[in-house]
């Protein structure tokens, strides 16, 4: 078993002066980096005093589920000789707050459409998606049922 490890930052930068003195007295603006990288602008969701021209932790789990699969899926076409040549994933999830106001997701589904070269291959291009979200990390490491309804042409 191999171990690895992961380190960012991430600053808040929304103080306009006064702190967190009040719940509407503050931004939700933070960003995120990681040594050699670009930032990356992140808020809360807008429902919750975000900027909804930054990304939103809901929408970077989602989209950390949906790369991770994309990821394995493409390294297990590799091996499977099936050339990939376009990938466009529209993943959706879906999140509940309860009345305290603590929340969490209850449902995520991936739509990968995938072009490959060979239509011959479809059914096991196919049959990659159910390997490919057996392995991902990121699938593997949340408490919510994930979907993946793949189109392959």
């Amino acid at each position: 078993m191999s171990e690895h490890r992961y380190t960012i930052c991430v600053r808040w930068t929304g103080n306009t002066g006064e702190g967190t003195k009040a719940y509407r007295s503050y931004e939700r603006s933070h960003v995120i980096t990681s040594e050699g990288k670009p930032p990356l602008f992140g808020s809360s969701d807008p429902v919750f005093r975000g900027d909804h021209t930054k990304y939103n932790p809901e929408e970077l789990l989602v989209a950390a589920l949906s790369a991770c699969h994309m990821l394995w899926y493409l390294h297990l076409c590799a091996e499977n000789n099936i050339v990939v040549t376009e990938y466009e994933d529209l993943p959706q999830a879906r999140m509940e707050v309860d009345a305290s106001g603590s929340g969490r997701f209850v449902e995520a589904i991936l739509h990968p459409v995938v072009v490959i070269t060979d239509t011959a291959q479809i059914h096991t291009a196919t049959h990659l998606h159910e390997i490919a979200h057996q392995k991902c990390f990121i699938a593997n490491s949340v408490n919510f049922p994930i979907l993946v309804k793949p189109t392959i042409k």
